[in-house]
């Protein structure tokens, strides 16, 4: 299976965190439709169709990443 590179999926989740609460303290339709953007493309990179399942599995996705880099650096 296809990853997304780990800086991309990152920023991604940043992105949508960072929208979700905007939107939540008031934010308008360019903030929606910013979030509906970001949502499309994480749902796509983790082959997922929900914000919340794709979040979940793009912090495994971080998640497991690091462990790799970590035990081949011992």
């Amino acid at each position: 299976m296809l990853r997304a590179h780990p800086s991309l999926l990152r920023e991604l989740v940043e992105r949508s965190e960072r929208l979700r609460r905007r939107l939540a303290s008031g934010g308008g339709a360019e903030i929606r439709r910013q979030l509906e953007d970001v949502t499309y493309t994480l749902c796509v990179i983790t082959g997922t169709r929900q914000l919340d399942t794709a979040l979940y599995v793009a912090r495994q996705q971080l998640s497991e990443g690091m462990r790799r880099e970590q035990s081949l650096r011992r």
